[in-house]
């Protein structure tokens, strides 16, 4: 697997052949940064850790160059904080027992560039290798341009393959949006209460983050237990903790319909809602 970027970085922590790491890939999740992975597909980690039928494949677009730095890292260059990041993504997947582990190397700037078209090709790639039958991409609501733009390359990657190759499920999940303001009947409600200590461990390992000054960790936590709260209003809690997705199935298999209007329907229809509940109760 050659990356187009120059600086790809495959990493298979158990030492597998790289098609064998690829191939047994049941489970994919494509992040703009590292640590996105854990955050947003934690739904899938935990279904295939320890597991020997389901294997997760996390994939990271950016370099790491043009991340916050303080602390003990505050006089990193960006090149030093390249490898800090590259090796904290690494000893995720190391812990979290990843088929293999993909970092492109793009800078934001190449992920937003709509001109061209090398991460899609990139990803392209790793869709036909790996085959996932689960993908969880950002989501299209999300406030982060490099998030946005992503899934943009991601969902033309997809829309490129063979109907009979593409995954059957394609979420869109939170990192700097929530989405508790879909419709239920348009939320994807993902469990995320296995294993918490490995789910803390994961986040917690991206130290350059935390230290300076980001608590990715505790907002992460907290975040999946008030979905589980909040989820519904008058049955008690049937997880500890929840992350939401929005089923993003719809885009990949019409290849005309826009991701704006795709995304402004959700939005439309939250709008709706909360016309209709006022003007009811008013």
């Amino acid at each position: 697997m050659r990356f187009r970027s120059g600086k790809g970085d495959l990493y298979i922590p158990d030492d597998s052949k790289e098609a064998a790491a690829l191939g047994r890939t049941t489970h994919m999740a494509v992040g703009a940064h590292q640590d996105d992975l854990e955050i947003m597909a934690y739904h899938g980690i935990s279904a295939c850790f320890a597991s020997t039928e389901r294997w997760f494949t996390g994939v990271v677009a950016t370099d790491g160059a043009g991340s916050a730095r303080s602390g003990i890292y505050a006089s990193y260059s960006d090149d030093a904080m390249q490898r800090v990041r590259l090796r904290e993504q690494r000893k995720a997947a190391l812990l979290g027992e990843y088929a293999a582990l993909a970092q492109l190397g793009w800078s934001s700037a190449a992920v937003k560039d709509r001109a061209a078209s090398d991460v899609a090709d990139d990803l392209e790639d790793l869709f036909v290798s790996a085959r996932p039958d689960v993908v969880y991409l950002h989501n299209p609501a999300d406030k982060h341009d490099t998030h946005v733009a992503l899934l943009i390359r991601a969902i033309d990657a997809l829309r490129r393959l063979d109907e009979a190759h593409r995954p059957r499920h394609v979420y869109g999940c939170e990192v700097w949006r929530d989405l508790d303001w879909l419709a239920d009947d348009e939320k994807v409600a993902l469990p995320v209460d296995e294993r918490p200590s490995l789910a803390t461990a994961l986040v917690a390992l991206f130290d350059s983050q935390i230290s300076g000054g980001k608590r990715y960790d505790l907002a992460t936590a907290g975040r999946r237990l008030a979905h589980a709260t909040y989820h519904e209003s008058h049955e008690t809690d049937s997880h500890a903790a929840l992350t939401y997705a929005i089923d993003l199935n719809p885009l990949v298999e019409d290849r005309t319909l826009s991701i704006v209007d795709f995304t402004l329907g959700r939005v439309d229809r939250f709008r709706d809602d909360v016309a209709r509940r006022l003007a009811a109760l008013s």
